[in-house]
Order: C-alpha cells, then sequence, then structure tokens
C-alpha cells in the first residue's frame, strides 16, 4: 500500500536516492542511518508526527530505502512512503521509552540479519533525533560495524530545489503574505498578544481558497519593545502598548515546506534611530539580493548586507540567512550553508534562502527579512512580495 498522494514523482524519489549514494560513496559510506525527519520525508515521502520517538530511514547501498520506527507509526508509514509494505519496519511498544531496553538495540538486529552488522555506517551525528544513547546502543550492539558521521550528508543533497519543490514554496509564501496582511489589519493597542498568535495560526493552516496550510517547523516569534532584543521570544496573554515596535518571524507552510518571512509594526510614532536603523537595513537588504546571484558566494551576500549597515554606524554578528525548504520541529532551515562573512559556498540556481538580516541590540530590535531564490542569471528573487517598510500604526 505505498503512499497513493505522494507529494512527489516517483523518480523525483529515485533522483535524491541517487544523489544520496552519490554523496555515500564519496564519503566511503556503505549503509546511511537517517534519523532526521526531514531528510526521512525527502528520501521516501514520511510524514508524521512521531519524531519524539526513534525511528529513521535505512538508505543500503542498493535497493529502496526501509523506513522503520515504532509499530503504530507504521501504519502512518505505509500511507506516506513510496516503497512496498515489505520496506516498512517495526519495533513493538515495549520498547518506548523503557529503562530496561532501547529500540536500537532492534534496529541493530535487523541490520545483522540482514548482513550489514559489518559495514560503514554512516549517523547522523549531530542531529536533533538522533541521540547518545541510540549512539551507543549501537556501538555496542553491532561491534563490527564502523560507525561514521554523515551529519549533513542529506541535507547538502537537498539545497537546489526541483520545480514541484518551488511550487511548493511559492504556495507557501502566498499564506506567509496572507498572514503577514492579517496581522497589520488585526494590530492594535489592547489586543491581547495570544489573540493575535491565534489568528496567525488559524490564517496560516487555513491557507488559501484553493490550497491549505501545513504547521510550521517554528512558533510564531513576536517580541515587543525592548524584548525586541531577544529574537526567540514568544508571546504571553498580555496587551499590545502604544509607543513599542513589534516584529513578527512567521512561515507558510505548504506540504511541509517553509517560506518564513518577518516584518516589523510600530504602534504610535517610533524613535528617529528605529527609523534610521529601518533604512539602513532595507538599503542592506537591496545590497545583499544584489549580491545573492549563482556564482557568487554566501560570504559575498552577508559583506553587502555589512557594507551598508557599516554607513549607518551599525555592527551586527550574527548570520544573516541560511537555506530553507521541507522542514519539521523544531528548525525551518537546512541547516547547511550561512550567509556569513567566512562561508565560501557558492550560490547555485535552484537554492533557495532566508535573507535574515535581524538587528538585535542591547534593548531594542528590528526584523526584515525576505525568503529568495537564486535564480540562473541575475539577483536573487524574493518568493513574496509583501511590502518591506515598517508599518506604522497610530
Amino acid at each position: 500500500m505505498p503512499g497513493t498522494d505522494l507529494p512527489f514523482s516517483r523518480q523525483e524519489y529515485a533522483d535524491r536516492l541517487a544523489k544520496t549514494r552519490k554523496a555515500m560513496e564519496a564519503k566511503g559510506i556503505d549503509l546511511l542511518w537517517v534519523t532526521d525527519p526531514s531528510n526521512m520525508s525527502w528520501l521516501t515521502g514520511y510524514d508524521g508526527w512521531s519524531f519524539y520517538v526513534h525511528q529513521g530511514v535505512i538508505v543500503p547501498g542498493d535497493g529502496m530505502p526501509i523506513w522503520w520506527g515504532r509499530n503504530q507509526d507504521s501504519n502512518g508509514a505505509v500511507r506516506t512512503v513510496y516503497m512496498p509494505d515489505e520496506n516498512v519496519l517495526s519495533y513493538p511498544d515495549h520498547y518506548v521509552q523503557s529503562t530496561e531496553r532501547h529500540p536500537m538495540d532492534q534496529l541493530s538486529g535487523i541490520l545483522t540479519d540482514r548482513g550489514w552488522g559489518g559495514l560503514r555506517i554512516g549517523v547522523e551525528l549531530d542531529n536533533y533525533y538522533f541521540s547518545a544513547a541510540a549512539f551507543l546502543s549501537l556501538q555496542k550492539n553491532l561491534p563490527n560495524a564502523t560507525l561514521v558521521d554523515a551529519t549533513g550528508l542529506v541535507n547538502w543533497q537537498r539545497g537546489i530545489k526541483s520545480e514541484t519543490e518551488l511550487s511548493f514554496m511559492r504556495k507557501a509564501a502566498t499564506i506567509v503574505g496572507r498572514m503577514h496582511g492579517m496581522i497589520a489589519d488585526r494590530m492594535e493597542p489592547g489586543l491581547r498578544k495570544c489573540d493575535l498568535v491565534a489568528d496567525i495560526f488559524k490564517t496560516g493552516i487555513a491557507g488559501t481558497e484553493d490550497f491549505g496550510g501545513d504547521y510550521p517547523a517554528i512558533v510564531p516569534l513576536l517580541p515587543t519593545g525592548t524584548d525586541a532584543a531577544a529574537p526567540h521570544l514568544t508571546w504571553d496573554d498580555k496587551p499590545m502598548q502604544s509607543g513599542a515596535g513589534t516584529f513578527f518571524e512567521i512561515a507558510g507552510c505548504y506540504r511541509r515546506y517553509h517560506t518564513p518571512l518577518s516584518r516589523t509594526i510600530f504602534l504610535g510614532k517610533p524613535p528617529q534611530f528605529l527609523v534610521d536603523a529601518e533604512k539602513a537595513l532595507l538599503d542592506g537588504l537591496e545590497a545583499g539580493l544584489d549580491a545573492a546571484r549563482a556564482g557568487n558566494r554566501a560570504c559575498d551576500v552577508a559583506n553587502a548586507l555589512a557594507g551598508e549597515l557599516a554607513k549607518a554606524g551599525i555592527e551586527r554578528s550574527a548570520r544573516c540567512g541560511y537555506p530553507i525548504g521541507i522542514s519539521y520541529p523544531p528548525d525551518w532551515g537546512e541547516r547547511t550553508i550561512s550567509f556569513r562573512e567566512i562561508d565560501q559556498s557558492e550560490l547555485k540556481p535552484g537554492m533557495t534562502f532566508h535573507f535574515m538580516p535581524g538587528l538585535w541590540m542591547k534593548d531594542w530590535g528590528l526584523e526584515i527579512t525576505e525568503s529568495i531564490l537564486i535564480k540562473d542569471s541575475g539577483p536573487a528573487e524574493c518568493l513574496t512580495d509583501y511590502p518591506r517598510p515598517m508599518l506604522v500604526k497610530d
């Protein structure tokens, strides 16, 4: 019962598998163990809220991948992956959160029974979903295997998007534009933040008349006033106040593909320093977009932004962008390239990034960002056309 509503063609999945195996071969990896749910979905189509338990995809040197996870979640796997049912394996529930046994013990048995117990096995060591206990279990139960670090191996294969992937991100872009439009209409003094966030979620998931949205990998981030110095604060139940600015970092999501976008709203009259910072940031965005061209490097974008900000005496130390695409909580980035001064990665057509030059100072913050596509020629394309300037509301 292979997934009947696959987001991509079987040929696209075959192409992804071939790219992954080429990368495995380059690293001398015989078998790959993939635990990142974004990589699992990209390789097989699997989609489910089951990443709180141990699960993963086995990529052998030939043949189809194998999905492995909790028994009850195998019912979701046979409904979403492209592989046949015999390529969906599971472990019984007495392994779940047990103090006596670990699910990876059972996985080691499967690998051994299939003759894979002595291979060079790649594992995503630095990954949100692969624990130290999981590694120790593999190490103990596969004494003849060589475990090698394959962190990011699949992530790097995801960088250049297919036309179908881009179509999903454009739908997500339409959704995030609607979300910001709703925020601009609703934002006013006295409005409780929690009520506004409820509407943000409703708008993002409802989507449009033609297509619905999905849950984002990161919840809405919307700090106000001096709290805007901290980029990752969420919300409370306090009312919005006049005389303060709030930035909104949110993303539209369609079939797990994300298009983030940040905008800032100020209730009342903004102070001159914030107006000046906004101008510098807008100029920096334009300079960075112009530098985001195929053949240029990630550092070129960061340096273009920094040059414009320096004219206004603004110095920021954080990276200013990262790749985006398919993702699951807790992050919508691909965790490969970074727009920073030392990153020499080449920009290639079809790559997508969140160009994210947020300003987080000691007691204030400002965010105006764009999700962008590297084109065959010319500067990057912004996936949304939502107005950039800070919205000032009385």
